[in-house]
């Protein structure tokens, strides 16, 4: 990257996760929302940078423009809780997704939830009855970072190309937002 003054700075490696962190140093992190919270340097996503990109179209303008669809939005929420439980809008937003396809957590095999804190995606496990072996299996926020504005996308990308490597069908995603909002889909990929 040029500067103005100086040698250009060189990015060669990735910035997350964290290779310099430890449990000793993690176990001394203050909670930064609230005295006695759980949330810490150490157990939110660090922002980060990223791309990518969607393109989504009709069934019908696809088989006119003779492209082969890959994945389909079966269903899609957004919900909103009191701004001082904001991570949980995650949570709500994935039922109602569930709720509008007509499905439970026990029919998703995979799910990519964004964790903004660790906590998020935990409780939205919990709370939705899945199965922690099925989300995030190439880890989430925490470990690959917070891309803001590009989260969204990278959750539904990261996604559809899981279910299809893996031979799945039915997937999850799900993100909250500042303020207390959240958004969810169902994906479903094409055989």
């Amino acid at each position: 990257i040029p500067q103005r003054k100086g040698e250009p700075v060189v990015i060669d490696t990735d910035e997350c996760p964290r290779r310099d962190a430890n449990l000793e140093a993690m176990a001394k992190l203050k909670p930064f929302f609230k005295e006695g919270g759980v949330v810490t340097a150490g157990n939110a996503s660090a922002i980060a940078d990223g791309a990518s990109a969607l393109v989504v179209t009709s069934r019908r303008k696809a088989k006119e423009l003779g492209l082969t669809p890959i994945a389909q939005l079966v269903s899609y929420a957004t919900a909103a809780v009191e701004p001082e439980i904001m991570g949980y809008g995650e949570t709500k937003a994935a039922q109602l997704a569930l709720e509008k396809a007509g499905l439970t957590a026990k029919d998703v095999e995979l799910a990519e939830l964004n964790e903004a804190f660790a906590c998020v995606a935990a409780l939205a496990i919990r709370e939705l009855g899945l199965d922690p072996e099925t989300v995030n299996v190439n880890g989430g926020a925490v470990a690959l970072g917070h891309p803001l504005g590009n989260t969204g996308t990278r959750l539904v990308v990261t996604l559809i190309h899981e279910l299809r490597k893996r031979g799945k069908e039915i997937g999850l995603t799900a993100a909250c937002v500042g303020g207390g909002q959240g958004a969810g889909a169902v994906i479903k990929v094409e055989a």
